[in-house]
């Protein structure tokens, strides 16, 4: 793993030249590199020093190193006006490395420190590149959400220390039975993820943040919750059984309550972002369920969400572009004008509500196995949230696509060749991995 990490190192020179291609390039070379290491099994691999990799931590390695190279991709307007480009491929090296770090650590200490580090960067991202005034708040909201909940989970592993002398995973095995440390363990996961509840600085960031900030927060930062969440609740199962259905509940019926105000949003990139606290939700209520169906189900339903949820915020962001507005009632009748894009709208659109051969579809279905596994009622829920995500999906498309397009004296231009690709890079893994799904289930 190391090797990786000086290779992006390696990169730090590349930021101050003016060919961001070559950047970008070199990323894309990186990703295909390290998929190369793939390892089909539970067992560690590629180990040196603290880091090493196992198959859960590889799929999020390389979906981080892919959505940061199509957040290069996706960020043309940056290089064009020349605002601070060098600073953001320097950012984005940043966030990078620090994303290989919290993936393949195999201690809980650099774990955790990475996770408190990569907000850095993310903050700079939206407060720095974002649009409106608002920012600030925005980036306000993301860090103290997330700093509120972090100390309590220091001091929770330094007593963990103290009790077992190491934080290396292989060796966390002592069960806790303290409800306290549950909490203090476990709550900054619940934020990150977001569960319904802390899940208000989500919106507020992605509304306000530029399309590579949104690509990063829909694409990786929320897995890190989820991943946290997989890597832990190993040391909580005595406590778990019996106090994880209050936040299977409170994430199923938070999924279907943020289902319904989708309905109700007139920003598209609002709609978008709260679609994900809707689809996090299920991913919570998987993990939390503790068996391995939901644990299968949680970690498809993340690279899914990842690829859909950040092409979704490129579409957004190539109708801002165009229109200036994130409005959904004059971003309308888009298929008069531009129907090459529409096309894209629709399929990811269709992937966002689960419809085959996506990858989703395959998440939620391991999903629904291991919630209804865990108690029947919740069909109730699932069944609310399955129709509801093809309702809320639907609605965008059929709200921006059709009608009556708005004649305010704005020149649309057809869609460039680097956006067809960008559209494609989303959409076709996200629609390929349902084919080797099985490979998805070997890390547990």
């Amino acid at each position: 793993m190391m090797k990786f990490l000086f290779s992006l190192l390696m990169l730090i020179p590349l930021c101050f030249i003016p060919e961001f291609w070559l950047m970008q390039f070199m990323f894309f070379i990186l990703s295909f590199f390290f998929m190369f290491n793939i390892s089909m099994n539970f067992i560690w691999t590629n180990i040196s020093y603290f880091l090493g990799n196992d198959l859960l931590s590889f799929s999020l390695i390389l979906l981080s190193f892919w959505i940061c190279s199509l957040m290069i991709l996706a960020s043309e307007k940056i290089f064009k006006l020349k605002n601070f480009s060098n600073l953001f491929l320097f950012i984005m090296v940043l966030l990078m490395f620090s994303f290989i770090i919290i993936f393949s650590s195999m201690n809980l200490f650099f774990f955790y420190l990475f996770f408190e580090i990569s907000l850095l960067p993310t903050l700079i991202l939206i407060i720095g590149w974002g649009y409106q005034p608002e920012r600030i708040e925005a980036g306000m909201y993301l860090l103290f959400y997330t700093l509120l909940v972090s100390l309590p989970m220091m001091i929770g592993i330094f007593y963990y220390y103290e009790m077992i002398f190491s934080l290396d995973f292989y060796f966390l095995n002592k069960l806790m039975t303290n409800i306290f440390m549950y909490f203090c363990m476990n709550f900054v996961f619940f934020v990150k993820m977001p569960m319904f509840f802390v899940h208000l600085w989500l919106p507020k960031a992605h509304v306000e943040a530029p399309v590579s900030g949104s690509m990063i927060l829909a694409g990786i930062m929320l897995k890190l919750g989820g991943y946290g969440l997989m890597r832990l609740m190993s040391l909580f199962l005595e406590i778990g059984v019996k106090l994880n259905f209050i936040f299977i509940i409170i994430s199923l019926m938070g999924g279907f309550f943020v289902s319904l105000i989708c309905l109700r949003q007139s920003d598209i990139k609002s709609l978008i972002a709260y679609s994900s606290v809707a689809h996090m939700g299920l991913v919570l209520a998987g993990i939390m369920t503790l068996n391995i169906w939901g644990f299968w189900g949680s970690l498809i339903m993340m690279l899914a969400h990842g690829l859909c949820s950040s092409g979704l915020f490129c579409l957004a962001n190539m109708n801002y572009e165009r229109t200036y507005s994130r409005s959904i009632y004059l971003n309308k009748g888009m298929m008069n004008l531009i129907p090459s894009l529409s096309l894209w709208w629709f399929l990811l659109s269709s992937s966002n509500m689960a419809a085959p051969p996506s990858f989703n579809l395959l998440g939620e279905i391991f999903l629904i196995n291991s919630l209804v596994g865990y108690s029947s009622l919740l069909m109730v829920f699932l069944s609310l949230i399955s129709f509801f995500s093809a309702v809320y999906s639907l609605f965008l498309f059929a709200y921006s696509q059709h009608g009556k397009n708005y004649s305010g004296g704005i020149v649309i231009y057809i869609g460039v060749f680097r956006e067809y690709l960008l559209l494609f890079l989303h959409w076709f893994p996200l629609n390929i991995l349902i084919f080797k799904g099985e490979n998805f289930i070997m890390w547990i």
